[in-house]
């Protein structure tokens, strides 16, 4: 990836950071931590890799996305507005009662979803169903799903993973968001899914490990996805919980907790430090 790319993707994931701050604020809930560790993926997804129209959202050859993990719902609002769905503006109507931001993703309401999820390991599935809809029809669009890595403690998720594998379904990218914690504390601990990439390479995957931060490294695995033929990829994300504000960094606590008037004022400054840094 040149320079003056990646220098453009830095500063857009550092915008949707502050838009995934920003929602949880003014909604006085949601799930800031794992919206964080995921923004640099979905900046990537949205705003270079994805063949989509915020001009024509229900596009019948457009790339898709299913957001497997729901709850981090902030961080697809961030990168949506930015690409241009909704107004900016909005993403301070997140969680209200006559928002079209809902806590988790809606695709009857929120321009650019295309699946409404929350019920953890479901959404993988639905992605597979995309993918292998798109070979029996002829259509060259790709199917892109973002997981948790607590997420994949739910066996739904590896019998999809069974059924990608045995489809050959090379149009589908799982991403799992490996940063290390879920709600009530860390994976290993909880219930370890670990070693993540030996199991998906067991179910029959192409399966690439990443640093989920790094666009250089993001832009490879995902390039390589596209041209692995006969198999579907995942790419196993390393990231860090609360990425980008220093004091959610690595902190199971910010899963599902919004920043008082303090900590917003911290968080947000911050980000807009990290921004004004990139030259």
């Amino acid at each position: 990836m040149d320079s003056s790319k990646k220098l453009e993707l830095q500063k857009a994931a550092a915008k949707v950071r502050m838009n995934v701050i920003e929602g949880t604020f003014n909604a006085k809930s949601g799930h800031p931590g794992g919206s964080l560790s995921i923004s640099d993926i979905m900046t990537y997804l949205y705003m270079y890799k994805m063949n989509v129209n915020p001009e024509n959202p229900k596009d019948e050859n457009r790339d898709r996305f299913v957001l497997s993990k729901g709850h981090t719902a902030p961080a697809l609002y961030g990168a949506l507005a930015l690409r241009g769905f909704f107004p900016e503006e909005e993403i301070k109507t997140l969680r209200k009662a006559d928002s079209r931001l809902q806590g988790h993703p809606s695709m009857h309401m929120t321009p650019g979803v295309d699946m409404s999820t929350g019920s953890l390991g479901q959404g993988v599935s639905v992605a597979v169903g995309m993918a292998l809809g798109a070979k029996i029809g002829g259509k060259s669009y790709r199917v892109y799903t973002a997981l948790g890595d607590g997420e994949i403690e739910e066996g739904q998720v590896w019998e999809a993973a069974m059924f990608a594998a045995a489809k050959k379904l090379d149009n589908l990218v799982v991403v799992v968001d490996n940063n290390n914690l879920q709600i009530d504390g860390s994976i290993d601990e909880v219930n370890s899914p670990y070693p993540i990439d030996e199991k998906f390479e067991a179910f029959g995957f192409n399966v690439i490990n990443i640093n989920g931060h790094d666009f250089d490294e993001i832009d490879a695995a995902f390039t390589a996805a596209e041209n692995c033929k006969g198999k579907p990829t995942a790419i196993i994300a390393k990231t860090v919980k609360g990425k980008g504000v220093s004091f959610m960094e690595n902190q199971c606590g910010w899963h599902g907790k919004a920043p008082n008037a303090e900590q917003y004022e911290q968080a947000m400054n911050e980000l807009k430090e990290a921004l004004s840094c990139l030259k």
